[in-house]
């Protein structure tokens, strides 16, 4: 392998981030530097945070040394695979393990985009202060200076787990129900964010039980004019009276209103009536970028959906999946369903894969999403916004005024699952595990340390941090209350799905 080493900066679309995240990119590409250094390579910087894909396609498609993506902040997928994909030459993805600037997060999702576009990579990681410090990280930058690849323990991924016959049953029923009638997901726009591991379309979905039908963004503006204000005064009404805690007019949030939730309230309904119109089972929303100069953020709507108790609620959680992430919002269908048949609660939450870190012996998870968790994980009451909190969302990246639908999840069980395109294959990654309550001072420094706003969950996921960090094919995750793991399998077989298991010993 070449002794030069190109290393490169995966940027936002939106220049704020890109300038906020310039120190710690900084920082952290001096870091690796010195590292290829003391390896006896001789690294050389791509200049500027890739901001487009043409962006990509221009400054990476002509480079034939290995490369080296430095992800410490979000980023676009397309601003990494759209300058590397027909290339074989070696390519390593690296990030700060920080959960203040979300690196790690793009990392996950950058690395799915690869892998459903067929383009080999690796990834490597680090916490330390100093990465030539850090051993493991330093043998496997090490292996791909040298090999151009870095291999990773696959001890805890299996292609099988055991099935009784009881969840065979279940499963059954499940997919009798969607080979009676299809699953109808509507799709409020397209993927945000370039998140092109999250779009399957209508010829993938077909196979498996699903159809997609896309409407576009541009129709909520109008149709929001058409909610009559007694539907939005009622709506306003409901949430306060079942327990939601509104932080209007806080610091930082002068701006954050009683007409900001309206208008919020007035998006779910508007969105609420598209669905019923196309009698879709459930919704992928985009949101981001294109309403954030004309609507408040869609968070505190997709945080309701995903609540049955909700205003002009059929008594069911409607699935909805943030950012239009079909990768997501296809376990999380399965799933409703397969809880509702055991006789569980169907609220399936919405996260990221955000952060994590050791707390008195193991390896907890930081869960958070601004989007799609449900009021449940907050109060295990299927009849109850209570634990819900409605922050601003950050000025800097929702310029119009509006609340997220927050909270502290509740201790209990899990059942975790994802579903991915890998190989030309339609894959779903299914785990267990638990959910943690913290004291407050230890919750309040890793929500503290990542988006306070947020709602969060703090989570064991059966399987090792390295195992998450080398395998996980997505940022996102779906996330059950309840063990469901034999019947989930069980479904995503009789579905079509290539599964995987993430389970330790």
């Amino acid at each position: 392998m070449s002794k030069k080493v190109a290393i490169f900066w995966p940027g936002d679309y939106r220049p704020d981030p890109n300038k906020w995240a310039l120190p710690q990119a900084t920082e952290s590409t001096n870091q690796l530097c010195a590292a290829l250094t003391k390896l006896g390579r001789k690294p050389y910087i791509i200049k500027g945070f890739l901001t487009k894909p043409d962006e990509a396609i221009s400054k990476l498609e002509p480079i034939e040394d290995p490369m080296i993506g430095m992800f410490v902040h979000w980023t676009y997928g397309p601003h990494t695979c759209d300058g590397v994909v027909g290339k074989d030459s070696p390519l390593l993805l690296a990030s700060n393990f920080s959960g203040t600037w979300p690196g790690l997060v793009a990392l996950l999702n950058t690395g799915a985009c690869l892998d459903s576009m067929g383009r080999k990579y690796s990834r490597v990681w680090t916490d330390a202060k100093d990465w030539t410090k850090d051993k493991t990280f330093m043998a496997r930058l090490d292996e791909w200076c040298c090999t151009g690849q870095i291999r990773y323990c696959e001890g805890e991924l299996h292609a099988s787990a055991p099935v009784s016959g009881e969840a065979v049953d279940l499963a059954t029923s499940v997919v009798s129900d969607i080979k009676k009638r299809r699953i109808l997901a509507l799709m409020l726009g397209d993927t945000s964010m370039g998140m092109i591991n999250g779009f399957f379309g209508a010829r993938v979905l077909a196979k498996h039980g699903f159809a997609e039908h896309k409407v576009d963004q541009a129709w909520l503006p109008l149709r929001m004019k058409n909610v009559k204000e007694q539907r939005v005064e009622d709506a306003f009404k409901f949430v306060l009276e079942k327990g939601v805690k509104f932080h209007w007019g806080e610091k930082n949030a002068e701006d954050f209103t009683e007409e900001s939730t309206r208008e919020q309230l007035r998006m779910y309904l508007a969105t609420k009536d598209i669905c019923e119109e196309f009698k879709a089972d459930c919704l992928g929303w985009q949101y981001q970028l294109g309403l954030l100069p004309i609507l408040p953020p869609s968070d505190f709507c997709e945080g309701l959906f995903n609540s049955a108790c909700r205003p002009e609620s059929t008594g069911d959680v409607f699935i909805t999946s943030t950012e239009a992430d079909q990768g997501n919002l296809i376990p999380m269908e399965i799933m409703k369903r397969i809880l509702k048949k055991k006789g569980l609660h169907e609220a399936v939450m919405f996260h990221d894969v955000r952060w994590g870190g050791n707390y008195k012996g193991q390896f907890l998870w930081v869960l958070l999403n601004s989007g799609s968790c449900g009021a449940y994980a907050f109060n295990h009451d299927p009849d109850s916004l209570k634990g819900v909190h409605s922050y601003r969302q950050p000025a800097g990246y929702f310029p119009i005024a509006g609340g997220t639908f927050a909270g502290e999840s509740l201790p209990g069980q899990i059942t975790w699952a994802r579903a991915y395109l890998k190989d030309g294959d339609t894959c779903m990654d299914i785990g267990t595990g638990d959910v943690h309550k913290l004291p407050q001072n230890d919750l309040r420094y890793f929500w503290d340390n990542t988006t306070p706003q947020w709602p969060i969950m703090m989570a064991t996921l059966n399987c090792s941090q390295e195992t998450v960090m080398a395998h996980y094919m997505s940022n996102h995750i779906a996330v059950a209350y309840g063990d469901i793991f034999s019947e989930m399998v069980a479904t995503s077989r009789m579905l079509g799905f290539k599964v995987r298991v993430m389970r330790g010993s």
